[in-house]
């Protein structure tokens, strides 16, 4: 179960009156109240479907941090100092949640500040992902993101731009999105030799665990080592790393090696599965 968890914005209004963002608290994810402020300026539009498309780049901001998308919001709230507002916010809020239907209840009521003509609050419910884009890394942008999933997950091994550039050349590297979302990464090593194994390692950010993603990756970079040839499968977690090593479990890698490389301090467990068993 996930521990509870501020997620704060930047906001001036959450530092002042003592409150988060979002707090996640297990599966639910709760979405405070959110105004059409750019947080990064601390302006806000004039209009108010500027306003409610300012809301909800935020909230989404919001939700991907906690590990959500909109597809996972249950309930909506919409406020508004004025009724005639909320009609021409409908098409911005029907692209956002036409597909997840919440429930949603609008209100009319004052709100702290006069150029606010718009608050939006949700409230989400982690559970398992349906829909997991699993695309190989092509191009900068993607091995920027596969690297940002790696540094996050193995700190002790991070790489710079020219060695997952290197990687690339060497062994499948493939991202994981939900949406438009990065949510992981895996590699797969081809075999050194025939009667080698191969080596696949499926990572997944932290707060994107839980939630059935790691076996779609582990899945697909299974299938690809087998497509190798490969007879069995290693992979290698990083021994801190408590979840990966459940995980690990649970599709049935067994345990081979503990070890600490020379000169560092942080220790690492391989791993071994055999393909032909499963």
């Amino acid at each position: 179960m996930t521990k509870r968890r501020a997620i704060l914005s930047g906001s001036v209004f959450e530092e002042r009156i003592g409150y988060a963002r979002a707090v996640v608290d297990g599966d639910h994810v709760h979405v405070s109240g959110t105004t059409g402020y750019d947080y990064a300026t601390m302006t806000i539009s004039d209009d108010v479907v500027e306003q409610a498309e300012q809301c909800l780049r935020n909230i989404g901001a919001a939700l991907a941090e906690a590990g959500c998308t909109f597809a996972d919001v249950v309930r909506v709230r919409y406020l508004l100092p004025e009724r005639a507002d909320f009609e021409p916010c409908w098409p911005v809020l029907r692209r956002r949640f036409g597909e997840a239907r919440p429930a949603a209840t609008m209100m009319v009521c004052g709100l702290a500040d006069d150029r606010m003509r718009i608050e939006i609050e949700v409230y989400a419910r982690r559970g398992p992902v349906a829909d997991v884009r699993i695309a190989p890394v092509e191009g900068e942008a993607m091995l920027r993101e596969w690297r940002h999933v790696h540094n996050v997950i193995v700190p002790p091994a991070a790489l710079s731009p020219d060695e997952v550039r290197e990687r690339a050349g060497r062994y499948r590297l493939e991202n994981a999105y939900v949406g438009d979302v990065l949510v992981g990464c895996s590699t797969v090593r081809p075999p050194e030799r025939d009667g080698s194994p191969a080596t696949v390692i499926a990572r997944v950010l932290p707060e994107w665990r839980r939630r059935g993603i790691g076996t779609t990756l582990y899945g697909n970079a299974l299938a690809h080592a087998r497509e190798l040839g490969a007879d069995a499968v290693d992979t290698c977690v990083l021994a801190a790393n408590e979840d990966g090593l459940r995980f690990a479990a649970a599709l049935g890698f067994t345990e081979v090696e503990r070890y600490v490389l020379p000169g560092e301090r942080d220790e690492w467990v391989d791993l071994r599965l055999t393909v032909t068993e499963r």
